[in-house]
């Protein structure tokens, strides 16, 4: 064990990393520009990278020792837009204090070529106890500190009424206004409801959601809220060429979700800043025992931008019609 001692103490917790990132096609959906949820990819990939360095990569961490990886926390902001096929080099600082039990890092990205920083990024990291196959202590004991036997621990809320809605006929879940849990979570809320089943390829571990899930659901329900206020990415995009645009993101776990759990997400219109950008909130539960747990926490922030030609947009100020959109608030 010495010598991955030696690699935790100093290159996990004490030394900067620096890798090369490139966003992935996937991420190209309006012209050649990436969307956050692949900017925060690049973070993820950055800070998996910053284990593989030092020697306990998450691969390690699962086979040999029995810990899985998981990104509790992230919060991002992008400062300059990415593009198809350009370079960032990620730099990933570990801010561990002294008898922590978090292992947290700041993580920045700046273009190949660059002076600026393009992204700046917090992420919180936690080494989760395997239970799924036989679980093991066989780890390293100055992993200890940061190790858990479960992601967060939210105390169970108000008991609910659960409706036999989520069929593998319906497909994506549903926005009913009539199920019951999502009445009871949107209830005088400026706020959309959906509820859908957690696939497999959203979690990893054998049974956990993690992070990338909860950012594809995040950019998932926005889409899902906009086509519902009448304002969906196609009909700005095709009526006047708007697209959204995303400088900060955060999503913070606060327990864990299940492979095939129904998933409740709240997203919620908190504030409007000067018609220019608005932050929303996202939360997720699962019902448990008759009972909801939050599962995560988050917000975003969004802008519109003009397409002005294939490379370049500009910020626009929202019209009436769309803050007439964003300020619907559900009947209780």
């Amino acid at each position: 064990m010495t010598a991955v001692a030696e690699s935790i103490t100093h290159e996990l917790l004490s030394r900067a990393t620096t890798v090369a990132v490139r966003p992935r096609y996937e991420g190209n959906n309006i012209c050649t520009w990436i969307g956050f949820k692949h900017v925060n990819y690049l973070v993820e990939e950055a800070v998996l990278d910053h284990f593989r360095q030092s020697g306990l990569s998450s691969r390690r961490l699962f086979e040999e020792f029995g810990l899985g990886l998981d990104i509790v926390s992230i919060d991002t902001r992008i400062l300059n837009a990415f593009h198809l096929d350009e370079v960032g080099f990620a730099t990933v600082v570990p801010k561990i204090a002294d008898g922590s039990d978090r292992l947290d890092f700041t993580v920045t990205i700046t273009k190949e070529g660059g002076t600026t920083k393009d992204v700046t990024s917090k992420v919180t990291v936690a080494l989760r106890k395997d239970t799924y196959i036989e679980p093991t202590d066989a780890y390293p004991s100055e992993l200890e500190r940061f190790v858990v036997a479960k992601i967060g621990g939210a105390e169970p809320g108000e008991r609910v009424d659960v409706a036999a809605n989520t069929a593998l006929s319906e497909g994506r879940g549903t926005s009913a206004g009539d199920d019951p849990v999502l009445k009871q979570l949107t209830a005088g809320r400026n706020a959309f409801g959906w509820k859908w089943r957690i696939p497999y390829p959203y979690c990893h571990n054998n049974e956990r959601l993690q992070m990338s899930g909860y950012l594809r659901q995040m950019e998932e329900v926005v889409d899902l809220f906009l086509a519902d206020r009448g304002i969906s990415i196609k009909t700005l995009l095709d009526d006047r060429r708007w697209i959204p645009v995303v400088p900060h993101s955060k999503i913070k776990f606060l327990d864990e979700a299940l492979m095939e759990e129904d998933l409740y997400t709240i997203y919620t219109v908190e504030e409007i800043f000067k018609d220019f950008t608005y932050r929303s909130r996202m939360d997720t539960y699962v019902v448990r025992d008759g009972r909801l747990v939050q599962t995560s926490t988050g917000t975003i922030t969004h802008g519109y931008a003009v397409i002005e030609n294939r490379r370049d947009w500009k910020l626009v100020p929202f019209d009436q019609r769309v803050l007439e959109a964003f300020g619907r608030v559900n009947p209780s």
